[in-house]
């Protein structure tokens, strides 16, 4: 082989992972403005005891008993936190992408058991699969936040 044809093999190759990788950054879908999320959640206060069992969730807002400073999501819509599996938790913003990028409305979804569903577009979310649409005219998922769990406090951060 050449090695002209080697470095188009490798350009090629660079090309197509670069593509991929583009196609399945979720930061593409994220419509939702960005806020600053940064709290704490003790799963040992009693506020907190439905996230110790896996397909549970807790709604957080400004008003939660939570530690730190921000936790009410895009327009205090507040926050989701979903405990998927024994070590590993989820957190979603409420606020409806589809009702967002449609008109730049702030509407809140509401959480029934492991699926979210706008009031006004009634597009339905799954929270086990990351705020993913699931019927409805939404493409967009839900906007999703990082978590980290040290066996008794869960921290969601978007930083």
């Amino acid at each position: 082989m050449s090695a002209l044809a080697s470095k188009l093999r490798i350009f090629s190759l660079i090309c197509i992972f670069s593509l991929f990788h583009n196609s399945c950054n979720k930061e593409n879908n994220d419509v939702i403005p960005d806020v600053l999320v940064d709290f704490y959640i003790d799963l040992n206060d009693p506020e907190f005891f439905e996230l110790n069992a896996i397909g549970n969730h807790v709604l957080i807002n400004s008003s939660t008993n939570n530690m730190g400073i921000k936790a009410a999501g895009y327009d205090d819509n507040g926050i989701i936190v979903y405990r998927s599996q024994v070590d590993e938790f989820i957190a979603l913003d409420r606020t409806c992408p589809y009702d967002y990028v449609l008109d730049g409305s702030s509407i809140a979804v509401n959480v029934d058991g492991i699926y979210a569903e706008c009031p006004v577009c009634n597009s339905t979310y799954a929270l086990p699969s990351f705020g993913t649409p699931i019927s409805g005219p939404s493409k967009y998922p839900l906007k999703m936040y990082r978590t980290s769990f040290t066996g008794r406090f869960v921290h969601v951060t978007n930083y």
